[in-house]
């Protein structure tokens, strides 16, 4: 009878190396295309490829379960590369903390006229804790959040330093946050 060349006989063999060559001659197109689906690039494909080869030829013998079919196992051992190698791609793209922007409390939407009510006395409300702060942090903040300037270019017109500039919109939100917090504490 004839056996397939990626037989477990051919990996546990003496022969091991040989099994995995041909598992790469077999396989290898369909195992980068496979985790190219997963991880959108090709070039990251083909290391990972590259990775369960390794892996697999740093197998003695194969376990009982993976026995059955090396092609499984290869394409386990790729999958499980790639979910590491995603989850090592979240962690990076992960702003630092103080860069995350804060939630903005919850509103809930009331009909056109009373929400125009709402939003003038927030509006108010705003305008006196802004006036409450140094001017610095009270332009700081004015420049950031309500005309939408990122901190290098606010740096450069207050004269100071991104870092500055950063520590005076976060001290203005605070502060913002603080007072809203006491006005619905208010009877």
């Amino acid at each position: 009878m004839n056996q397939p060349q990626d037989s477990i006989d051919t990996l546990a063999a003496p022969g091991h190396e040989t099994g995995v060559a041909a598992l790469f001659r077999e396989h290898n197109r369909a195992l980068v295309a496979f985790l190219q689906c997963r991880l959108g690039s090709l070039a990251d494909a083909q290391e990972l490829a590259q990775e369960s080869f390794l892996r697999m030829l740093a197998l003695e013998r194969l376990g009982q379960q993976q026995a059955d079919s090396p092609r499984a196992f290869l394409f386990r051992i790729a999958a499980n590369l790639a979910v590491d190698r995603l989850r090592m791609r979240k962690l990076r793209d992960v702003p630092p903390i103080e860069e995350v922007p804060e939630p903005m409390p919850e509103l809930h939407l009331a009909p056109v006229p009373e929400r125009h009510a709402m939003a003038s006395e927030q509006w108010r409300e705003l305008q006196v804790a802004l006036r409450e702060l140094p001017a610095k942090t009270s332009q700081a903040f004015v420049l950031h959040v309500l005309e939408g300037r990122d901190f290098d270019a606010i740096a450069q017109t207050m004269n100071l330093s991104a870092r500055m500039v950063r520590y005076h919109v976060t001290r203005a939100l605070a502060h913002c946050r603080a007072r809203v917090v006491e006005e619905r504490e208010m009877p």
